[in-house]
C-alpha cells in the first residue's frame, strides 16, 4: 500500500490510502465563503505586511552603520512595491495554476478571470475563501523572500542591481519553488483513492514528494538563504571587514524592528492555515513558544561563549526561532515548538559566529545564518516533531478523512527532498542571477561610493541630520 504525504501553502498534509478507501462514498460539497475565514486572512496579510515594512526594514536598519541606513530601508520597501506588481501580472499564476510539476500557467496572468466571486480552497472539505484574499495573502510572502537576502549582501550593492537581480529571482527560484512545494487542487479533489491519485499527479514537484512546508521554512527561509550566501561570495567582503569597526549603528532600532517580526509572524504562520479554526490556535501557541525558547537559546549560548548577552544576540534568536518554526507550526505540538527553538537559537548562533568565521564571507546581517541555517533545521526538524508520538498532529488523510499512519523514516525523506531541491534549485538560481546582473550593469558600487556611504552615494539623502 502506498501513501502519499502531501501540503499546501501552508497546512494539513493527506497520505492516500488507495486500497482501504477506494469504494468509500463520493458526498458532494457545495462551496462556502467562510466570513470568519476571510477576515482572518486578510488580517494576516496586514500583519505580514507589518513584518516587512516596517519591521524587516528596521531589523536590518539597525544592523548596518548609519550611513547605510536609507539604502536598507529603502530596498526593502522598493522589493515589497516592484513584487507585488510582479505577483499579480504574472506571478500568481506561475505558483498557483495547473502546469507541470515546477511551473504554473499563465491562465491567469493579469489577474484574468478572478473576480469577487472567485474562491480558493482551504484545508477543509467544502470550506472556502475568496481568491483575492488569497491572492493578497500569498503575494506578501512573495515579497518578503528577495527582501531577506539583502541582508547578506548590504552596503555594497548597487540598487540597481538589486531590482534587477530581484525580477530574475523572484521569477525563477521563487515562483517556481511555491509552485513545488505548495501547489494542489484542494481537498475536495480527494473523494476516493483514484480520484486522489489524479488530483495529486498535477500537483507540484515537492508536494508529490510530500515534504511538508506549513509557511514557507523552504519556500522563503532556505530558498532567500542561499540566494544570500551565494552573493555574499560573489559580492565580495565589505570595505573593512575584519579590520575596521562594521557594528551595528542602532541596536535598538534593530530589537524595534525584531518585535515587529515577531508580531507580524502570526499572521504569517498562523494565516497559512487559511481557516480561523482549533489547529490556528495550536499554530498560534507553537510560533509564540518556539521564539521565546530561542531568544533563551542563543542569550544562553553568547553568554557562555562571550562572557555578555546581547540585546542583539537575543533578537537575533527570536528571528531564528520564528524561522524555525515556519515548517513546522502545523505539525508540531507545543513542546516540539520549544524544542526547535531551543535547537535553533544554538546552532543559529554558532553558525553567524564560528560557521562564517571558518568560510570567510561576509553575510553582513546574516541572512544565511538565521534564514538559511534555520530554515533547513526546521524543515528536517519538522519529520520529528510532526510525529503524534512525540506530541504532533501527524498528518491527514483526505480520503478516509482521518489522521494517516506516519512514518517517520518516510517523512523524514520527504523532508530531506524538500530541503535538497530548495538549496540546489536557489544557489543554481542565483548564481545565474548575479552573473546576468553583474554583466549588465555590475553588482557592486566604487570603492569612493561605499566609503561615502549608500545613503548618500545611491539615494542623494541622510537618515540622520546632526
Amino acid at each position: 500500500m502506498k501513501t502519499f504525504l502531501r501540503s499546501f501553502t501552508g497546512l494539513s498534509l493527506f497520505g492516500l490510502s488507495a486500497a482501504s478507501y477506494a469504494e468509500e462514498t463520493v458526498v458532494a460539497v457545495t462551496p462556502v465563503a467562510n466570513h470568519g475565514d476571510t477576515a482572518w486572512v486578510m488580517v494576516s496579510t496586514l500583519l505580514v505586511i507589518l513584518m516587512i515594512v516596517p519591521g524587516l526594514a528596521l531589523f536590518y536598519g539597525g544592523m548596518v552603520r548609519a550611513k547605510n541606513m536609507l539604502s536598507i530601508l529603502m530596498q526593502v520597501f522598493v522589493i515589497f512595491s516592484m513584487t507585488a506588481i510582479l505577483w499579480a501580472v504574472y506571478g500568481y499564476s506561475v505558483a498557483f495554476t495547473e502546469g507541470n510539476a515546477f511551473f504554473g500557467g499563465m491562465s491567469k496572468a493579469f489577474l484574468v478571470g478572478i473576480t469577487p466571486d472567485s474562491l480558493a480552497a482551504t484545508f477543509s472539505k467544502g470550506v472556502y475563501i475568496p481568491e483575492f484574499a488569497y491572492v493578497a495573502f500569498q503575494l506578501t510572502f512573495a515579497a518578503i523572500t528577495p527582501a531577506i537576502i539583502i541582508g547578506a549582501f548590504a552596503e555594497r550593492i548597487k540598487f540597481s542591481a538589486v531590482l534587477l537581480f530581484t525580477a530574475i529571482w523572484f521569477t525563477f527560484s521563487y515562483l517556481p519553488l511555491a509552485h513545488m512545494v505548495w501547489y494542489w487542487t484542494g481537498p475536495d479533489a480527494y473523494t476516493d483513492a483514484s480520484a486522489a491519485e489524479a488530483a495529486t499527479a498535477t500537483a507540484g514537484f515537492l508536494f508529490q514528494k510530500g515534504a511538508l512546508d506549513f509557511a514557507g521554512g523552504s519556500v522563503v527561509h532556505i530558498n532567500a538563504g542561499v540566494a544570500g550566501l551565494v552573493g555574499s561570495f560573489l559580492i565580495g567582503k565589505r570595505i573593512g571587514y575584519g579590520r575596521e569597526s562594521l557594528a551595528p549603528h542602532s541596536v535598538t532600532m534593530t530589537m524595534i524592528g525584531a518585535s515587529l517580526l515577531w508580531v507580524g509572524w502570526f499572521g504569517f504562520n498562523v494565516g497559512s492555515n487559511l481557516e480561523a479554526n482549533g489547529l490556528a490556535t495550536l499554530v498560534f501557541l507553537n510560533t509564540l513558544l518556539a521564539t521565546a525558547a530561542a531568544t533563551l537559546s542563543w542569550m544562553a549560548a553568547e553568554w557562555l561563549m562571550r562572557g555578555k548577552p546581547s540585546m542583539l544576540g537575543a533578537a537575533s534568536g527570536a528571528i531564528a526561532g520564528l524561522v524555525v518554526i515556519t515548517p513546522a507550526c502545523g505539525w508540531s505540538g507545543p513542546m516540539g515548538a520549544i524544542f526547535l527553538g531551543l535547537t535553533s537559537g544554538a546552532v543559529c548562533f554558532w553558525a553567524v559566529t564560528m560557521l562564517k568565521t571558518k568560510f570567510k564571507y561576509d553575510d553582513s546581517l546574516d541572512a544565511f545564518g538565521v534564514h538559511g541555517i534555520g530554515g533547513i533545521l526546521g524543515a528536517l526538524g519538522t519529520a520529528v516533531v510532526a510525529n503524534p508520538s512525540l506530541g504532533g498532529t501527524g498528518v491527514w488523510d483526505y480520503v478516509a478523512n482521518a489522521a494517516a499512519e506516519y512514518s517517520f523514516g518516510t517523512q523524514f525523506m520527504s523532508q530531506f527532498w524538500g530541503v535538497a531541491v530548495a538549496v540546489i534549485w536557489s544557489a543554481v538560481v542565483s548564481f545565474v542571477a548575479y552573473k546576468i546582473v553583474d554583466v549588465m550593469i555590475g553588482l557592486r558600487v566604487s570603492e569612493e561610493d561605499e566609503r561615502q556611504g549608500l545613503d548618500v552615494s545611491a539615494h542623494g539623502e541622510t537618515a540622520y541630520h546632526i
